[in-house]
């Protein structure tokens, strides 16, 4: 292993894990514009959604209103990253893994995609308006300001606290959820949106491991590109450790029952222990198996939740 805040392995050259550097280049405009929107980080944001309203609704919500929740949930996030990938071009270009991104290739004008990122965030805001309620659209909104303006204007180049604090606007859509079911927001979704928050360090920190030069390359303090691997991975154990925790406290919270419960403690348990390995037994293949079970992880407790609540409440 490698001396100070140098990386583990070379990370462009890194074994094992998935490519996020060799991703194909879209060869349409069609498919540029949807890459714009990050639709992999897209999928993660609904999977949160649809299970918080259905723990509000305690029952399957209207399908009319979970559709619309996700229409506009999606334009809101893809046009958020719309306009990250537009204030990020420049550091992107200078980066393995983003370096097939369409502004960087060129494939669209900096111009075009910055009209095409206020529109989505327009229409997601008349959609959740209009279909669910203001407060819905107002969270999305706001999910998108802070994402944009303190993540990636302010603390992403500056700070090696970025995802940490940058990360919240990735909880917000629990928030968005409950809100468009209820109108209103309670102790219930200020947990969810804690644990994703919490959630969100060792789930970014795993990918960073690996491609910790690229930052570097690019000036950018993601954390373990700055600091010495120990450290990093002490810091994820920390976040997943208080992670659980809170898993567990929504529990009581939101009055779930043993199918969540279980599931929470199994899928947390796991979750530590890969962390832990990975201080242990370092490499690039394990970073990214943490990475892939932090997804694992958060699809399956939020599955959980979902059968938790239909199950106890006779949904089928």
């Amino acid at each position: 292993m490698a001396v100070g805040s140098r990386p583990l392995v070379p990370s462009r050259l890194a074994p094992g894990g998935v490519a996020h550097g060799t991703r194909r280049t879209p060869t349409t405009v069609i498919g540029a514009y949807v890459a714009l929107t990050k639709p992999r980080i897209i999928e993660l944001l609904l999977i949160t959604t649809v299970p918080t309203m259905v723990l509000a609704q305690q029952g399957w919500p209207a399908t009319s209103l979970v559709l619309i929740t996700l229409l506009g949930g999606t334009l809101a996030a893809g046009g958020a990253n719309a306009i990250n990938m537009y204030i990020d071009r420049d550091i992107d270009s200078l980066m393995e893994r983003t370096r097939n991104r369409p502004l960087v290739t060129g494939r669209i004008e900096p111009r075009n995609a910055l009209v095409f990122a206020l529109t989505l965030e327009v229409i997601a805001f008349a959609v959740l308006w209009a279909g669910a309620n203001l407060l819905a659209a107002v969270l999305a909104l706001s999910a998108t300001a802070f994402y944009v303006g303190v993540y990636t204007i302010w603390l992403k180049r500056t700070s090696r606290q970025n995802i940490v604090i940058g990360g919240a606007a990735g909880a917000v859509p629990v928030l968005v959820g409950w809100a468009a079911v209820t109108g209103s927001l309670s102790w219930t979704p200020i947990v969810l949106f804690v644990a994703m928050f919490l959630w969100t360090p060792p789930h970014f920190w795993a990918l960073a491991i690996k491609y910790a030069d690229d930052y570097r390359a690019a000036d950018v303090p993601m954390l373990p590109s700055v600091v010495p691997f120990e450290q990093a991975v002490r810091q994820m154990i920390g976040y997943t450790v208080a992670l659980v925790i809170v898993t567990l406290v929504l529990i009581p919270v939101a009055e779930l029952g043993w199918i969540y419960g279980v599931s929470a403690a199994v899928l947390g348990a796991v979750f530590i222990a890969a962390t832990v390995l990975l201080g242990r037994f370092p490499s690039a293949q394990a970073s990214m198996r943490v990475f892939g079970y932090s997804i694992t992880y958060v699809t399956g407790l939020f599955a959980a939740m979902t059968i938790d609540v239909l199950v106890r409440h006779g949904v089928s």
